[in-house]
């Protein structure tokens, strides 16, 4: 039996490691590591002593984590790693190994995507990368950890870094539920859900080819994985009788609606247990909308689509495989039987000017969305879209730490001969203020209060975007 420390380390305050873009967000989510707590629970199974920080939601500092690995003494420490973290992550490693003598593992999509430079970074801080999914690899690399020939991990040789090929993808009905027990869900915060709540992976992989989207192409693959819908129902219990104080459970796999057995046979199974829970979940526009209303009748509040742009030449450019008129009768339907609808949008596709931001802007604006996000579009290593940034010198980072601002704020990471950087920044602030200033909008927000509960969530998110705008502000007169 090992000893074993995972960690979801610190980085600046208020950042948010297990998003798809790893920044502060403009509302100040806290998102919940589902993934690593899977993985915990993977090795807890196994018999070993666990210890698991959550650094990022506590906003500990590299010194509590040296404190903690200090007393728990572990012999192998699992550090989850993001790419403008990279550094600090490889800091806090090289620490607990010198002082534990630990054997040191990095995983997540940053190390999946460079492992090479990784290791550079780490001279000799880092004994092993598993890269992908890494849940059934660390059991292994916990019982055996001097085997060499584990499947998906890379280490340092004589000859310079050796990559072992990946296993198949893994069976997800093997997969045992988060190790809950580790966290409170009091830890984190979205403005959007109803407070507090977990997150549930009911699945894992993505059919869709979109060039900047960063999991598909490096941790869980295309081919659409579906947990048994009586296990997912049964993971939905299970995290009602930790914490009975729950009001919502988040579906955060990327493409919940994209199975209709997958999604009917939960909603069944919901309805057939008589299970009472406000659920939400991640949604793609081309679903099939016949599901939605046994979705609203299982419980299902709200909707989060990446409706992505509002061109479709840009759409057609990121290969996100949906029309226009697929975004619009999406909306109106979903509107119709009473859904929330949260829009993700983004500027700065491949050939995006100014004029196609703005429609995108006034697209946003059409749609009966209750609210939105717009940011920059996001490229990161082992993206298709990455590379093609790289090749065509559109890509404006010159380092990992310059993928978020000095503040860990999102930064807009490209700059075209059409479409500047400055311009992309000053259309993403616009689109926003367009949307949420509007009378009808502001209206629709507040006949939307429903509790007090939903006027600490409004509160919340309104306080969080006021402050993000004046740090924003105080960082433009800096001299």
């Amino acid at each position: 039996m090992a000893r074993i420390l995972i960690l979801n380390p610190p980085f600046m305050d208020d950042f948010v490691r297990s998003a798809r873009w790893a920044a502060r967000s403009r509302g100040r989510v806290q998102r919940h590591p589902d993934y690593l707590l899977v993985a915990t629970a993977v090795l807890e199974a196994a018999g070993h002593d666990l210890r698991f920080i959550d650094g990022a939601a506590l906003n500990l500092k590299p010194a509590d984590i040296r404190e903690a690995a200090d007393a728990f003494r572990p012999d192998m420490a699992v550090l989850h790693t993001t790419t403008p973290s990279i550094y600090s992550d490889i800091s806090l490693a090289r620490s607990i190994k010198e002082r534990s003598g630990a054997f040191t593992v990095l995983v997540g999509n940053h190390v999946s995507a460079e492992p090479d430079d990784s290791f550079r970074i780490a001279a000799g801080a880092v004994d092993r990368i598993v890269r992908g999914e890494y849940d059934f690899i660390l059991r292994e690399l916990a019982d055996r950890p001097d085997d060499m020939s584990i499947a998906g991990i890379s280490f340092t040789g004589d000859g310079g870094v050796v990559h072992n090929p990946l296993p198949p993808p893994l069976d997800v009905d093997e997969l045992p539920f988060p190790a809950w027990r580790h966290v409170r869900p009091e830890w984190y915060r979205d403005a959007g859900k109803l407070y507090p709540f977990l997150t549930l992976l009911s699945g894992r992989g993505c059919f869709a080819r979109c060039t900047f989207c960063q999991d598909p192409q490096l941790m869980v693959g295309h081919r659409l994985r579906m947990r048994r819908p009586e296990l997912v129902v049964d993971e939905i219990a299970h995290d009602l009788s930790l914490f009975p104080g729950l009001r919502e459970i988040m579906f955060e796999t990327d493409t919940f609606v994209a199975s209709r057995p997958h999604v009917a046979g939960v909603c069944e199974e919901i309805l057939r247990r008589g299970i009472r829970i406000a659920w939400s979940c991640n949604a793609r526009v081309d679903m099939d909308l016949e599901l939605l209303p046994l979705m609203r009748r299982a419980g299902c509040r709200m909707l989060m689509a990446g409706f992505e742009f509002g061109t479709q030449a840009a759409l057609d450019a990121v290969r996100k495989g949906v029309t226009l008129e697929q975004s619009e009768a999406f909306a109106r339907r979903a509107r119709e039987l009473g859904f929330i609808v949260h829009g993700c949008f983004m500027v700065g596709a491949p050939g995006e000017t100014r004029e196609s931001a703005l429609q995108t802007i006034a697209f946003a604006k059409r749609l009966p969305l209750d609210t939105i996000q717009i940011s920059g579009i996001c490229v990161y290593p082992g993206t298709e879209m990455y590379r093609w940034a790289v090749e065509n010198g559109f890509l404006v980072p010159q380092d990992w730490t310059e993928w978020i601002s000095a503040d860990g704020e999102q930064v807009t990471l490209l700059s075209y001969p059409q479409l500047s950087k400055s311009e992309i920044d000053e259309l993403i602030d616009r689109g926003l203020r367009e949307f949420y200033l509007r009378p009808r909008q502001l209206l629709r927000m507040l006949t939307a209060v429903r509790s007090w509960g939903d006027v600490r969530r409004k509160a919340y998110g309104a306080w969080s975007y006021l402050r993000y705008n004046l740090e924003r502000l105080r960082g433009r007169r800096r001299p």
